[in-house]
């Protein structure tokens, strides 16, 4: 008895299951709570995500506006003469291609102001002197992104 009292004191304590022998696995209650859990992280993430994939577009849209209106004030004072069109940029070699407007994903789409204003006294024929974008829809700050 006293030897079965010191073996059973010396054998590592081994923690209680109270499953029995063929049963292993999570409970349906276990995988419903994780459910959830995931539910509730991929309803905050989403929309964030969506949130920063349209202010990457419009930081785009805002840097291709930026680099067009500079080329063509560029090839106006250059050429003493306005761009009829983008493409005038591009054969000119100020433009390697016309980029795409973001949320168009097309570069058909830019929508240009041509007037019969002269930049310069140097200037011999008029044309394009600004660009826009095609799109229709609105920006994060309320205003259309033809507007900009």
């Amino acid at each position: 008895m006293k030897s079965k009292l010191i073996a059973l004191m010396l054998l590592p304590r081994q923690r209680v299951v109270h499953r029995r022998r063929g049963q292993k696995g999570f409970t349906l209650i276990e995988l419903m709570i994780v459910m959830s859990i995931i539910m509730i992280l991929m309803s905050i993430a989403v929309p964030i995500y969506n949130t920063s994939i349209i202010r990457a577009r419009e930081a785009v849209l805002r840097d291709d506006l930026f680099t067009m209106r500079s080329l063509i004030n560029q090839y106006t004072l250059d050429k003493t003469k306005a761009p009829q069109s983008l493409e005038d940029l591009v054969t000119a070699g100020y433009l390697k291609n016309i980029p795409k407007d973001p949320f168009t994903n097309s570069n058909d789409t830019w929508v240009v102001d041509q007037e019969d204003v002269m930049m310069s006294a140097d200037q011999t024929e008029p044309g394009i002197t600004d660009v826009h974008s095609g799109a229709a829809s609105t920006s994060t700050d309320g205003t259309p992104y033809s507007s900009w």
